[in-house]
């Protein structure tokens, strides 16, 4: 060991030099995996501290042996202007949620129906990490590319800031047990421990600067530093728990993946449940919800997945989630707190909110001072009042809200809530909604909508303008610079100066953010105008469906429900939006202002796919996957990750792997990928 850390060796030729630099990342290599990952360190911190020294001198004096996986690029690397996107080879899907073991009875009873089944399923469970999930790339074991899950399909490249990251290794771990794959691509969470939270708000604290509000918010905004250097002194640790493609992996088990990965070197968490009956997977919820506060790290819940992955290609996906795996989320916790005011805010869609202004709490970590009473008819239903304790929770552990009034502890003096005639923004007359029991501002002009919408508009599923936030947007609005988000593309640099805290560089940084957001997808621009019901999951269905905003525009109330997925209410929003001259207008002002909308492929003449789900797998040559999920989708077919009952054609390259046995087995037809180009031709 003495030889491993003694920095006074004096080699005198460069391949002398080269072997040192080898030895060093080596061992620091596997220190590191002993120190983070098997909590074993064979060498004092003091030992470790020298080795990283001689290493980062000796690359620093030979530059030319310079590796982009060796320990010390865990240091910082020099700031992005601003991060990259990339597109996940495979959709990081949300899950479906549960808040109660019945939800988790109905899932296990979905489960053995659509696998048509009366024996026990066999399931896999672990802690529902409350951190920021991510994926990273290994390419022949070395770590590539690290990215945000994003909106599922395409996340932010965050490969630097990742790589500060102690307990992420930047090379898989070689072992006979294993073999290291090709091509691994991980999921995972990154998060902050509780001690180590309560650290960094101290240090910021001393320091003069604003707390964290809670340990997610933390890893959130480390991760998001465009100096990395900055992330490389954030206490932050990973838990990985899945892969893209188990393939890689030789396994047909969900925990089995967990071990291999374990195998590797990657960290994962040592709570798991495997291959358990849910009678298990129920006590081991029960067990969760009382330990978790005695955890070391925030957990909301727990994830449950069919551990055979055969199984988990049976029951595939949903548009939006998987089938084989969902969340249960504990009982939100509870605190009391007065109800000092109750206040109006009023949102983009006009709607009034009352909002509860409480003594500040603290619930599950978080500071909150403000719940939602949703409506009027909330707000009576559990009779709240000014002056009221009450008990507070975060819904979900997320979204704070008033559960119960404490009327024993009332005294008289507490005073009744009614809600306001008039918009208590602009002083309009205001409408009862009886059907959705919302009281609305129908005013257009009504500055609270206008600023509502425009935040919409440059929110990340949409517009995702950076830099353009709430503050200054009330500021455009209030100063009547601007009246609607068409009118963001009119701003200048001069306009901006004139704000409060609104410096040159950073109103040329909005202006060039605006720039950039003028070129963008057909779903993104419909998601972006606020039509009422349409969210981001009917803005993709309508982008399908339609060539352009025109042939949206025009489309009746009865051709959009014949759409799969649309309903009647959906459909008549749609409708009432575009009969309004002044959104049309404000369309056609988005268009002349130079907005530019990525046109699919026009293939629908040639070949129809509608209906049809296609899955691809192997080693394809003559397009990307994407480029050829693009195609197929254009076409108005369908692609999914894996293979089930519902499945039409399995696309096959190189090296297939399991999905062409079960797609044999179930008969679904199989295509060459130029059996699939033949198609459109």
């Amino acid at each position: 060991m003495t030889d491993s850390i003694n920095s006074n060796i004096n080699p005198n030729t460069s391949s002398d030099i080269e072997r040192r630099i080898a030895y060093l990342r080596q061992e620091l290599h596997q220190h590191n995996h002993r120190y983070f990952v098997l909590d074993d360190p064979v060498i004092s911190d003091a030992e470790y501290d020298r080795m990283m020294k001689e290493l980062i001198q000796l690359e620093e004096s030979w530059p030319q042996f310079s590796s982009p996986d060796s320990p010390s690029a865990r240091v910082g690397s020099p700031p992005l202007d601003k991060f990259d996107t990339v597109e996940h080879s495979v959709p990081m899907m949300s899950l479906d949620k549960g808040f109660t073991e019945e939800d988790l009875i109905s899932f296990d009873q979905r489960v053995r129906k659509l696998l048509n089944t009366d024996a026990d399923i066999l399931y896999t469970a672990e802690p529902k990490i409350d951190g920021v999930a991510v994926e990273l790339v290994y390419e022949n074991g070395v770590l590539k590319m690290a990215s945000t899950r994003g909106d599922g399909v395409t996340g932010e490249v965050i490969t630097a800031n990742v790589k500060t990251i102690q307990t992420v290794p930047l090379r898989l771990q070689k072992n006979n047990h294993q073999p290291v794959p090709a091509l691994l691509e991980v999921r995972g969470e990154i998060f902050i421990s509780k001690e180590n939270f309560k650290s960094l708000n101290e240090e910021r604290a001393n320091q003069n600067l604003s707390l964290f509000a809670n340990p997610r918010n933390a890893a959130a905004g480390s991760l998001r530093q465009l100096d990395s250097s900055i992330t490389a002194q954030r206490p932050l640790e990973i838990y990985k728990y899945n892969v893209s493609d188990a393939n890689v992996l030789g396994t047909d088990s969900q925990a089995e993946i967990l071990q291999k990965l374990k195998q590797l070197g990657l960290r994962i968490t040592p709570l798991i449940l495997s291959k358990s009956p849910l009678s298990e997977v129920m006590e081991y919820y029960r067990d969760l919800d009382v330990k978790r506060l005695e955890l070391p790290y925030e957990i909301d819940g727990m994830v449950v997945k069919v551990d055979r992955l055969e199984d988990q290609q049976v029951l595939g996906m949903t548009s939006r989630s998987p089938r084989w795996a969902i969340a249960i989320k504990f009982k939100a916790l509870q605190e009391r707190t007065r109800v000092l005011d109750i206040q109006i805010q009023v949102g983009r869609t006009g709607a009034l909110t009352p909002v509860a202004h409480l003594e500040p709490v603290n619930v599950a970590g978080v500071m909150v001072s403000r719940a939602t009473l949703h409506n009027a008819d909330e707000v009576l239903k559990k009779d709240v009042r000014i002056g009221d304790m009450v008990f507070v929770q975060r819904a979900g552990d997320v979204i704070p809200e008033v559960v119960k009034v404490i009327t024993s502890n009332r005294n008289g003096t507490e005073i009744q809530f009614v809600m306001p005639s008039v918009c208590p923004v602009c002083g309009m007359q205001v409408f009862r909604d009886e059907e959705e029991a919302v009281t609305r501002c129908v005013n257009d002009e009504c500055p609270a909508i206008i600023k509502g919408k425009i935040k919409h508009f440059a929110a990340k599923g949409a517009f995702d303008i950076d830099g353009l936030g709430d503050k200054l947007v009330d500021q455009l609005v209030d100063r009547k610079l601007i009246f609607s988000y068409a009118d963001l593309f009119a701003l200048s640099v001069e306009v901006l100066k004139g704000l409060d805290r609104m410096a040159e560089k950073s109103a040329q940084n909005i202006m060039l953010a605006i720039e950039n957001s003028k070129q963008t997808s057909f779903a993104r621009f419909l998601y972006a105008l606020g039509i009422r019901h349409a969210g981001e999951h009917i803005a993709r269905i309508l982008a399908e469906e339609f060539e352009d905003i025109e042939s949206i525009s025009i489309a009746t109330a009865e051709a959009l429900e014949s759409i799969d997925g649309i309903g009647p209410i959906v459909a008549d929003s749609i409708v009432d939006f575009f009969a309004q001259g002044k959104n049309r207008n404000t369309v056609d002002q988005l268009i002349k202002g130079g907005i530019t909308i990525e046109k699919k492929k026009d293939v629908k003449g040639e070949i129809s796919l509608n209906g049809l789900t296609f899955v691809l797998t192997g080693k394809l040559d003559t397009m990307t996957r994407s480029q050829i999920k693009q195609l197929i989708e254009a076409a108005g077919g369908n692609v999914t990750g894996s293979v089930s009952t519902k499945t039409d054609y399995l696309v096959v390259g190189e090296s297939p792997g399991s999905k062409l046995t079960q797609a044999q087995r179930l008969g679904v037809k199989v295509l060459s990928e130029a059996d699939l180009i033949n198609m459109f031709r």
